[in-house]
């Protein structure tokens, strides 16, 4: 039998060329031993990747480390880097005695699997970061978060400059968190920092250039801004901090010397990081600014704190119906005159902010038109002229039940004239805890272009009390059947309440209607209580 060398030096039979064409025709490394560990074989792709291993090495020292530990070790497998290459291994019994290494070229299906875990911490970082950015809705919660979560996923240290509220501010505050440090750290930035570090100014100016790694951030520049001891930086990243509006400010990652640097796929973790670092800047900007002018809003609208007015003791409750601005639609207002004082109590309709506007609305009206008319009846109808002369009556759809009474107070107590739209009609709770309804009627304010009012009179004795009421107390629905409060109930109420100060009237209906919802929503409530001292006397001149 002739034999043929073969390229890998392996002598085979000449009818083996075939399984030996097969053998280095293979994508894997195979190389085989005899019982005693020495090579009897090699393959091509054996002699490509492990060019130190040929026929005859002893596989248990040869320079292939983690292959000649694994033969040491009597292991099965193996997983290493060689010669730039990662390499993976497993080993197989052959029918005689001997072994078998089936050994593969995995660098790239290695690298593959690098990219996508690191993708997918990426994509978790980010998904995280969002998260919590979200949840920031103030501007310095927003900074803080932007510096911590940076920390230390993409940087050692990271910096947040927000851009100067004030153009004319010399410095820029800035915010840091260092990797080890307890809580973030603020200071001022002076122009030597924005002028010497690149693309900061820029950032800071509304620049949206994009960012770019700088390795040669001189430490004087940042020295008031890094921790004790850091040391100069390796890699100093800036990131405009972008927003619609262009750029709220910039982001320093800085990085330690001997850390990697950024590369393009840390640029454009950074970059997307620093976008929703800014959109949270900006929702945080403009949750600022919806605050101020609810509370400018809340302010206006809320119930005013009532007047002194000699010889009446008053008190007021309000509800809003869930609102988180505490302003709905119903109101009452109270305006002294030399004879006693004149009252409004009203419910709009609808709920919320666009109830508590056209409340604004109506209230106003009043506080001017009762200084040209202060008789209920005519102040009424002048008041439905002004909510239909308005620009935008024709599409507003809204109008407002309102009782309008004035009081005159003399030394037998007090007479009022109640001038009704539409409103439920009020109390008249005597000392002795009788409770009498006064009907008043009248149409809706501002509803119909024909309206019609009435208006009632009632006298109050020294310890009576007058209370008006929306119908947020009368339609109150309780938990278990949806039934109302109802007058009935109110009627209770205020019997047991009797002879108590209007304040303490005030308490125990809003604890009856309470008690009766037992925590479910309501709509608004408002009440105005009135009562007359005893002794009053004639002291109301003109």
């Amino acid at each position: 039998m002739t034999t043929t060398r073969q390229p890998s030096g392996t002598a085979l039979p000449a009818d083996s060329r075939l399984a030996r064409e097969l053998l280095d025709g293979l994508a894997e490394a195979v190389l085989t031993t005899d019982e005693t560990g020495q090579v009897t074989l090699t393959n091509a792709m054996a002699t490509e990747l492990l060019p130190e291993v040929t026929t005859g090495t002893e596989l248990a020292s040869c320079p292939v480390t983690a292959l000649a530990q694994a033969v040491a070790g009597d292991a099965d497998r193996f997983d290493a880097d060689h010669h730039g290459r990662r390499l993976r291994g497993a080993r197989r019994h052959l029918a005689r005695s001997g072994y078998a290494w089936y050994i593969r070229d995995v660098t790239e299906e290695h690298a593959r699997a690098d990219a996508l875990r690191a993708e997918r911490s990426r994509t978790a970082f980010l998904a995280q970061a969002g998260s919590q950015l979200g949840l920031s809705l103030q501007r310095d919660q927003v900074l803080l978060a932007a510096t911590t979560l940076a920390v230390p996923y993409l940087a050692d240290i990271a910096v947040a400059l927000p851009r100067p509220t004030v153009p004319a501010e010399p410095h820029a505050r800035w915010i840091r968190y260092a990797d080890g440090e307890p809580a973030p750290v603020t200071g001022l930035a002076g122009a030597a920092l924005t002028s010497t570090v690149p693309g900061l100014a820029e950032a800071l100016a509304g620049d949206l250039t994009e960012p770019v790694p700088w390795l040669d951030a001189e430490p004087a520049n940042l020295a008031t801004m890094l921790p004790p001891g850091f040391g100069p930086p390796g890699m100093v990243l800036v990131c405009p901090l972008l927003s619609a509006g262009g750029s709220a400010g910039a982001l320093l990652l800085i990085r330690r010397a001997g850390r990697a640097g950024f590369d393009r796929r840390d640029v454009e973790l950074a970059r997307e990081f620093a976008a929703r670092a800014g959109a949270a800047l900006a929702t945080a900007d403009l949750h600022a600014e919806q605050a101020h002018l609810a509370r400018v809003l809340q302010a206006s609208l809320l119930p005013p704190d009532l007047p002194t007015v000699p010889g009446v003791t008053m008190a007021g409750g309000y509800r809003a119906a869930g609102d988180s601005l505490h302003i709905g639609g119903d109101f009452y207002e109270v305006f002294p005159h030399p004879r006693g004082a004149l009252f409004a109590l009203g419910d709009v309709c609808g709920r919320g902010v666009g109830a508590a506007v056209l409340t604004g609305r109506v209230r106003q009206s009043l506080q001017t038109l009762r200084l040209v008319e202060q008789r209920p009846l005519e102040l009424i109808h002048l008041l439905d002229r002004a909510l239909f002369d308005a620009p935008d009556a024709a599409g507003r759809s809204q109008f407002t039940t309102l009782l309008l009474g004035s009081l005159d107070c003399g030394p037998a107590g007090a007479d009022a004239r109640i001038a009704g739209g539409g409103h439920p009609a009020p109390m008249l709770v005597t000392a002795d805890g009788t409770v009498t309804p006064i009907p008043v009627g009248g149409m809706p304010v501002g509803a119909l272009t024909v309206a019609r009012f009435a208006e009632a009179r009632v006298h109050l004795d020294p310890g009576d009390l007058l209370l008006a009421y929306t119908n947020g107390v009368t339609e109150a629905r309780g938990p278990r059947d949806g039934a109302m409060f109802g007058a009935a109930r109110l009627r209770a109420a205020l019997a047991s309440a009797a002879g108590r100060p209007p304040a303490a009237l005030i308490d125990r209906v809003l604890q009856a209607v309470d008690d009766w919802l037992d925590g479910q929503a309501h709509d608004d409530i408002a009440m105005l209580a009135v009562g007359v001292d005893a002794g009053v006397t004639d002291g109301f001149g003109a």
